[in-house]
Formats: structure tokens, C-alpha cells, sequence
């Protein structure tokens, strides 16, 4: 039978290196495309010698109340199992902004924006700590399907 020779296992390495070249090369081209950080809005203080500071009248808060109802600053909009009247009421509150050209705060001028980005869209969904995150997704969802840009949470624990 031979001369006691037996068979070495060698594992051939090449491959492998080919394969996490390809990686490499994969990643380094994807690394620039991904978001490197997230725009967030970070409320200042307010000036204490300013004592009548007026909210703005173009302010949105969707409040979920415990009992599942949805308001609209104080107007009553259904409860969170049907946000149909909430999308609809928001939908021709956009649609009137756009009409009366109500914009953004500094975007007044920026005329290098589309019209439909300068338009005053912004809504907070104020609910609280008790609801389950799922419900809330819900409202959000249905205030995004209405053309809501940007969406700001708030907990219930702070002042409208």
C-alpha cells in the first residue's frame, strides 16, 4: 500500500482573503451613504424678562387621552381604533395653509424650497406614559398619512 504516507489536510486560504476583499470593498463604498446622525430640535429656554409670550397660533398638538380619545388642540377627533376623521381634518388643514401660503418660521423667504416644504406642517402627539407605544404609533401613522412633517412626542407630565 505505500510507504506510510498519509494525506495532510491543507485548507486553502485564497478564497477567503478574495472574499472579505469583496466586504471590504462593499463596506467602504456603503459607509458614506448611511445617515451619520439624526436632526433633533432641542427647545430653549425661554428669555425670563419675556413675561406675555403668546403660543403660536399655527401650533398642532394631537393629545391621546387615557380613555383612547383623540383631541386636536381642544376639538375632539375620535378615539385611536379610527383616525379617520383626525387624517381628514388634519389633510384640509394642510391643504388651507398651502392656500394662504401660512409658512414655517424663517421660511418665509426660501424661495430656493419647493412651496410644499415651507408650509407650516409640524404636529406634536402628546400622550400618556400609561399608553402602550403600539397606540400611539397608530396616531402617528395617521397624522404622517395626512402630510404631517416634522412629528414631535410629548409626555404628558409636560404643559401644552
Amino acid at each position: 500500500m505505500g510507504s506510510g504516507t498519509k494525506a495532510e489536510p491543507y485548507i486553502n486560504v485564497t478564497p477567503f482573503i478574495d472574499i472579505l476583499l469583496v466586504l471590504l470593498i462593499i463596506f467602504m463604498v456603503i459607509t458614506p451613504m448611511k445617515p451619520s446622525r439624526f436632526k433633533a430640535l432641542v427647545p430653549q429656554e425661554p428669555n425670563p424678562n419675556q413675561k406675555d409670550i403668546k403660543p403660536n397660533p399655527l401650533t398642532l398638538v394631537v393629545s391621546i387621552d387615557k380613555d383612547m380619545k383623540l383631541k386636536l388642540n381642544t376639538e375632539d377627533m375620535g378615539t385611536i381604533y379610527d383616525t379617520s376623521k383626525l387624517s381628514t381634518t388634519l389633510a384640509q388643514l394642510f391643504e388651507k395653509r398651502r392656500q394662504e401660503r401660512a409658512y414655517r418660521y424663517g421660511m418665509e423667504n426660501r424661495t430656493d424650497l419647493p412651496e410644499e416644504e415651507r408650509i407650516e406642517k409640524t404636529v406634536f402627539i402628546k400622550a400618556p406614559r400609561s399608553i402602550k407605544y403600539g397606540e400611539v404609533v397608530k396616531v402617528i401613522d395617521a397624522v404622517k398619512g395626512a402630510g404631517a412633517n416634522p412629528i414631535g412626542l410629548q409626555i404628558d407630565d409636560l404643559a401644552q
